[in-house]
């Protein structure tokens, strides 16, 4: 079985170092004497660290976006933990991981707030946040400041919910990763994110994360790639805006229907069969959505987990009906016939697919 992820090539390596001498000629003094690093900006705060009380701040995350953005301009990618020592990183990533792993397989995100009286107390009246869905990003760090900047930052009148993907193939996918980690850690509320087919150990190796991690953390880059594995595994699948519109970043998935057998002599209990190797395909529910087990690192094309790996690699189809992604070797293929059954069975207005 052959899994595809995009039709795009994987990013070039990275160049190597340059010679300390050709030809057998030794290099001169100066030829040899390296430039100065780059001094950081006094308005920003390196390295980063992470506050005593564990609580993040606007100040704090403020400061962590124009280190970035400073740091991937101005410094080699091996010197990140100079400005991102590894002990914060651990925190981040682990309080971040905690806070995922506790939400549901498809998150309701709820637009509507009540609104602030003049003493900034809620009232009974309520306002509608707007809510920017993002499709993926890609480890492109300054189209990601761009579009907070442009967009606004997340905050009570404005969520964000962004559809996976968000390493591989650009240079910045650690930093990209960490900067929407920490968004969430500071409001969980008002930022979503979730799972994309690049959030998995098959396509960061291949794709480009790993070799990245590996050159910014060098002896480091092997803890801080596995921590970052199992925080994919607590991403969400899906979510449900304002109760009327379905969000992932694959699309829809098949029914992984359970059916007793018949009871063997002598056994109390009943057996059960997973009839996921039927050839008949029928469209799953919201139910079975919830209920799929989401924490693994490469979603199965085969066997009895098959939900995951549906909607994270599905494509749509102007063919009526499901097939198997062949194209992929996983997920399906669905048709418009199967979008309108699922926005009518659950009363959704619109299906926002990456």
């Amino acid at each position: 079985m052959t899994l595809q992820a995009d039709s795009a090539a994987p990013p070039p390596p990275l160049p190597p170092p340059d010679s300390a001498a050709t030809n057998g000629i030794s290099p001169t003094a100066e030829e040899t004497s390296q430039p100065p690093r780059p001094t950081p900006p006094p308005e920003l705060r390196v390295p980063i660290w992470w506050p005593e009380d564990g609580t993040l701040s606007m100040d704090w995350v403020e400061n962590l976006m124009r280190c970035f953005d400073w740091c991937s301009r101005n410094v080699p990618p091996s010197e990140l933990p100079s400005v991102l020592p590894v002990e914060v990183f651990d925190s981040l990533i682990l309080v971040a991981s905690k806070m995922l792993h506790k939400e549901p397989n498809c998150v309701p995100v709820d637009p509507f707030r009540p609104t602030l009286d003049d003493n900034s107390t809620p009232s009974d009246s309520a306002a509608a946040a707007s809510v920017v869905v993002v499709g993926d990003v890609h480890g492109q760090l300054h189209d990601l400041l761009f579009l907070l900047r442009d967009a606004g930052f997340p905050s009570r009148d404005r969520i964000f919910v962004f559809n996976g993907d968000y390493v591989d193939r650009g240079a910045w996918g650690l930093e990209t990763f960490l900067l929407l980690l920490a968004w969430k850690v500071f409001m969980p509320h008002n930022i979503y994110l979730l799972r994309g087919n690049h959030e998995s150990k098959y396509c960061t190796s291949v794709y480009g994360f790993e070799k990245e991690v590996m050159v910014k953390y060098g002896d480091k880059g092997k803890h801080v790639y596995r921590k970052c594995l199992g925080c994919f595994e607590g991403l969400p699948l899906a979510s449900i805006i304002a109760g009327c519109v379905y969000t992932a970043h694959g699309g829809l998935f098949r029914s992984v229907t359970v059916m007793p057998s018949k009871r063997l002599k002598g056994k109390k209990n009943r057996k059960i069969n997973v009839n996921h190797e039927s050839k008949i395909l029928s469209l799953g529910s919201l139910e079975e959505l919830c209920k799929a087990r989401r924490s693994v690192l490469d979603p199965p094309w085969e066997g009895p987990n098959l939900i995951p790996g549906d909607v994270l690699w599905s494509d749509p189809s102007k063919n009526p009906g499901l097939a198997p992604n062949k194209e992929r070797g996983i997920g399906l293929m669905w048709g418009p016939d199967c979008t309108e059954e699922f926005l009518k069975k659950y009363q959704l207005k619109n299906l926002i697919c990456s």
